[in-house]
């Protein structure tokens, strides 16, 4: 019983008030600290909401862009906060903090050189949702393929080619990154004619099928203005080259430009405009007779014979 009063009488009540009156302003920091980050967060929050929905994005697919930074921000605001409030807690009640500094660097830097590549790969999915890069939905060729975005994650992201293949790719070894339809999308036209075709007359008959289309109730919609007729663009071995472009929604290109080529194909077999195939001529030298005259003389000889059986 006397250990226990020399013990209570030795305790400095004043030093335990004032450790615990820091304590206690500590917490009350960090609690502010708190509510602090998370209305930041929410404004933010609303404010990428905002951003996507103006550069055209759906609703839903800005909210939950929106709200997976968020909550990644907010998950690594609460831990670093946590631990600094520990840590100067600790100080407070005669820790030394020093030792448990210099061990988590060390453990730092252990897991930094074995999760590196992991690491890499959050950074880089991060920046590449945070910059709109690339949404799902988008038609987007990575590291050379293209396809649907099925996915986007942190580490991640998935794209389904055409033929139904999916393709995932760590955001971290992605080098190159070419959106096909971010705002809007173009179909390129390389339409070939024959070299005795007129080609003002072929360029106007192409923006007469552009305008027709874009009168069209379905189609219509979705083309960004007239059809566009850049005018010659290569006199190739069998064929003028005439280049144009169509401008559309996203994702529309494809179709309004498989509708054009159909149309255009149409006109072109009305007004007798010939589109021609690849061909070439065999020539054996001036020494040998042409090919068909050679067949022609067999066949001639083939009769010959025949008619002197038949005698």
């Amino acid at each position: 019983m006397e250990t226990i009063e020399k013990l209570i009488t030795s305790i400095s009540w004043a030093s335990v008030l004032l450790t615990s009156v820091r304590i206690l302003l500590v917490l009350v920091i960090f609690w502010i600290a708190m509510l602090a980050s998370k209305i930041a967060l929410r404004r933010l929050e609303r404010h990428l909401v905002k951003r996507g929905q103006a550069e055209g994005d759906i609703a839903s697919e800005s909210a939950k862009r929106a709200e997976t930074l968020v909550h990644l921000l907010h998950q690594a605001v609460v831990i670093m906060l946590w631990v600094v409030a520990g840590l100067v807690v600790l100080r407070e009640v005669g820790v030394e903090i020093g030792p448990i500094l210099a061990s988590a660097g060390i453990a730092g830097l252990a897991v930094g050189f074995g999760a590196q590549n992991l690491v890499r790969d959050v950074i880089s999915g991060f920046f590449m949702i945070l910059e709109n890069q690339v949404r799902v939905g988008d038609v987007a060729v990575v590291n050379g393929t293209g396809g649907l975005v099925e996915q986007m994650n942190f580490r991640t992201i998935v794209l389904r080619d055409l033929s139904g293949t999916v393709h995932v790719f760590a955001n971290g070894t992605v080098t190159t990154l070419a959106n096909l339809t971010r705002e809007w999308s173009a179909y390129v036209l390389n339409i070939g004619v024959a070299y005795k075709e007129d080609t003002d007359k072929v360029v106007e008959i192409m923006k007469q099928v552009g305008t027709e289309l874009r009168e069209d109730s379905a189609f219509g919609p979705n083309m960004l203005g007239d059809v566009e007729i850049f005018g010659v663009d290569q006199l190739a071995d069998s064929a003028v080259i005439i280049k144009g472009r169509l401008r559309t929604r996203p994702i529309k290109q494809w179709e309004v430009g498989r509708q054009y080529l159909r149309r255009l194909k149409y006109e072109f077999d009305r007004q007798g405009i010939e589109i021609p195939f690849p061909h070439r001529s065999i020539y054996f030298g001036e020494a040998s007779k042409p090919v068909l005259a050679q067949l022609l003389d067999n066949e001639k000889q083939d009769q010959d014979q025949h008619a002197e059986l038949g005698n």
